[in-house]
């Protein structure tokens, strides 16, 4: 058992799907998500990893949120409110819906409103008028409004919230609909065995709720401007580095208070899942700082973070620690250790194992029981994909270390990847679906395309169910046995 780590559910040999809840037919946390959590059920399946939940930009990123608190009010269920009955059966919209809740809502139904907003107060008062506000002002991000606005000022603020007290009491409804919606199926994936598995990206978008409430927290000057913002430095893959441009910490002040910014993200995170995993977990050891000014991520420079500091206390406050670390790329002796102190699972994915360097960790037989084994990731490609893509020297060496097995990808590397010592296993649904590169989720670097893919239930079969059942029996990853 890893003390002090998610040990509780990394302690026993699961299997799990990646899926988000974007790509379920309907889109929404509605019947199709309790659905599928039959589904995977049947399966065998113990855990459902997804990507971040908040509300994105019009790109779509769940990984340049407009809070790091807040759900995404395009994955709450109209139908539901139809059965709760908030919406008339031909309603479309949330502010019907909220207009609905008002006429009709049971005493007990407002009181769970009510005790909503105020347990959620300190996140929620600056999310509502964040929106409000980036709506009156055509979507320009807060650093381009009106100077009283982006600064907060208390005049400008008090008189915002008499002008727009509508839309600021429908984000609030919007708000107790999705953690009602999401607390539901979370109630439903627990009674059939069902952990859920989120993501926290590193960084907050500069565009946020966040930022705009707690800019002295983050590098922006007087005006919101960035003056470093985060990226990864050149390398193989990319001559002048990647420069994501989000704002990074002023850690001494996030250090200043005993990490209170933190806490307060990863408690709305662990009332949303059984285990989360930190997206660019090596920043907390330490960080590409770029200039604003540059274009690129070349004149860069690392920084050392306090991880230590921060994962002690986040340790000392929630108890247990129910982390992984994405601790993909170049990963230095100082990000492992500070992993391995803290007893954080990492990741190992499959399509970067064959490079024909026996010592590659991410082969099978470098796993250590403290990983989380992936085929690929959102980010990759699928299996599929990736296969038709290799070259004969690398295509030849995935078949001779998995033994020339006598079937079709992706199969292969699934068994590969659940036969792991690993105690985690998760597939990406269109790995076991079988699709290819067509069913892709995210081409980093790009920007049109991405996060759109919606799988339809015809793909998923019976004798495909089976099929996983069958494997996830074989290689002990059902904790408990079958019923």
């Amino acid at each position: 058992m890893m003390e002090g780590g998610g040990s509780e559910i990394l302690s026993h040999r699961r299997a799990g799907i990646l899926l988000h809840p974007t790509s379920l037919p309907g889109g929404t946390l509605g019947d199709e998500a309790h659905h599928l959590v039959d589904r995977l059920a049947a399966c065998g399946i113990t855990l459902w990893q997804m990507l971040p939940l908040g509300p994105t930009h019009a790109d779509g990123s769940p990984y340049q949120c407009l809070s790091s608190h807040a759900g995404s009010p395009s994955l709450i269920s109209l139908e539901r409110l139809r059965h709760e009955g908030w919406l008339e059966p031909s309603g479309t919209s949330l502010r019907e819906a909220f207009a609905g809740f008002m006429r009709h809502a049971r005493p007990e139904e407002r009181m769970a409103f009510s005790a909503f907003m105020e347990e959620e107060a300190a996140w929620l008062e600056d999310y509502a008028m964040f929106v409000a506000l980036r709506e009156r002002q055509g979507g320009q991000a807060w650093y381009d409004w009106p100077p009283a606005l982006r600064d907060r000022d208390a005049d400008a603020l008090r008189q915002a919230r008499v002008e727009l007290h509508e839309r600021i009491d429908l984000v609030r409804f919007e708000q107790f609909v999705f953690f009602r919606q999401w607390h539901a199926l979370r109630s439903h994936a627990r009674r059939q065995g069902i952990l859920l598995f989120g993501d926290v990206p590193i960084y907050v978008a500069h565009d946020s709720a966040e930022v705009w409430a707690r800019p002295d927290l983050f590098t922006v000057d007087a005006q919101g401007r960035a003056e470093e913002v985060a990226g990864v430095p050149p390398d193989y893959f990319s001559a002048t580095g990647q420069r994501w441009g989000n704002p990074l910490y002023r850690w001494e002040r996030h250090a200043a208070d005993g990490f209170a910014w933190w806490k307060a993200r990863f408690a709305t995170q662990f009332k949303l899942f059984d285990l989360v995993r930190i997206d660019h977990f090596r920043g907390l050891e330490a960080y590409w700082a770029i200039p604003a000014a540059c274009e690129t991520a070349i004149d860069g420079r690392w920084v050392k973070a306090p991880g230590e500091a921060l994962l002690s206390a986040l340790r000392e406050h929630f108890g247990t620690l129910p982390v992984v670390a994405e601790d993909l790329g170049i990963i230095t002796d100082e990000v492992v250790a500070l992993r391995q102190r803290h007893a954080l699972p990492g990741m190992r994915i499959l399509h970067f194992a064959f490079d024909g360097n026996p010592d590659n960790p991410y082969l099978p037989h470098n796993h250590t029981h403290d990983s989380v084994v992936y085929t690929g990731t959102h980010d990759n490609d699928t299996t599929l994909g990736w296969w038709s893509g290799l070259d004969d020297e690398t295509r030849t060496r995935v078949l001779d270390y998995l033994g020339h097995i006598p079937e079709p990808m992706p199969w292969p590397l699934i068994r590969a990847a659940l036969e792991s010592v690993a105690n985690l296993v998760i597939l990406p649904l269109q790995d076991v679906l079988e699709l290819g590169s067509e069913a892709r989720m995210n081409t980093p670097g790009t920007t049109e395309g991405n996060w759109q893919w919606r799988f339809a239930w015809e793909q998923w079969d019976e004798a495909r169910s089976e099929r996983l059942r069958r494997e996830i029996e074989m290689y002990g990853r059902r904790p408990g046995g079958w019923d």
